[in-house]
């Protein structure tokens, strides 16, 4: 078992990833933490081998831990702002998670903590695919304008990107947060989830038909981009019978 420990300054993050853990076989949570001090005391006591880390903490940033941790544990990163991964990979972190962290991407980091700390360890052959299909309880949290708002991945019909903003659309609402079309993309899981326009991403097994370069999902027309367009219909192609 590789012991985890977990350290977030938003006790909302802590939980999500305390879900995360438990789903994973050859993860064992030792400790949730709002405390970095108390953490990285843990970390330097032994007994870590692996510390989910968010990186802005009011007391210690998750840099100034990395810094005196000094290679103790191994370390993946979890934050809304990608800015920090190259400060972050300079200090040799195994992974950047970026928030919010869909289950199918935080699943592939332990892995690639896993080939590290016990490079002799036969994969799970069954836990991938049992947490990768059971996309029915998969979810992710995003930020609105008053809360922080739990979306479960089926519920989502296509994702459009404006501005400054994106917005998640489902069967009975829109949801408005401010993110980025990018980081949403890596969150979502790629079997069920493709990008086809700058401005759209649309749920694979939510569309209705497709004509042309046109995809149809209840009333909404999503265009396809010639940028996207050769991957979009690979998948299509692939899905024919």
């Amino acid at each position: 078992m590789i012991r985890c420990l977990v350290v977030d300054d938003e006790p909302l993050a802590l939980n999500i990833l305390e879900d995360y853990i438990s789903k994973v076989p050859f993860l064992q949570l030792v400790k949730a933490t709002t405390n970095p001090i108390e953490a990285l005391t843990m970390v330097q006591d032994g007994g870590i081998d692996l510390v989910f880390l968010d990186v802005q903490m009011p007391e210690l940033t998750g840099i100034q831990f990395l810094k005196i941790a000094n290679g103790k544990a191994k370390v993946i990163l979890t934050t809304a702002y990608p800015q920090y991964a190259l400060e972050g990979y300079e200090l040799d972190v195994v992974d950047y998670l970026l928030k919010p962290i869909a289950f199918d991407r935080f699943y592939k980091s332990a892995q690639k903590v896993q080939g590290i700390i016990q490079p002799a360890a036969k994969p799970v052959a069954a836990a991938e695919p049992v947490q990768q299909d059971d996309f029915m309880s998969d979810f992710i949290f995003v930020k609105t304008e008053h809360k922080i708002q739990k979306v479960y991945l089926h519920d989502i019909l296509f994702i459009e990107g404006l501005k400054d903003y994106i917005s998640i659309f489902t069967p009975t609402e829109r949801i408005i947060t401010l993110q980025n079309m990018k980081k949403m993309e890596d969150a979502l899981p790629e079997k069920h989830f493709i990008r086809v326009h700058k401005s759209y991403i649309v749920s694979i097994n939510k569309i209705d038909s497709i004509e042309r370069s046109r995809i149809f999902i209840g009333d909404k027309t999503i265009p396809v981009g010639d940028t996207y367009r050769e991957d979009f219909f690979k998948i299509v192609d692939g899905k024919n019978i």
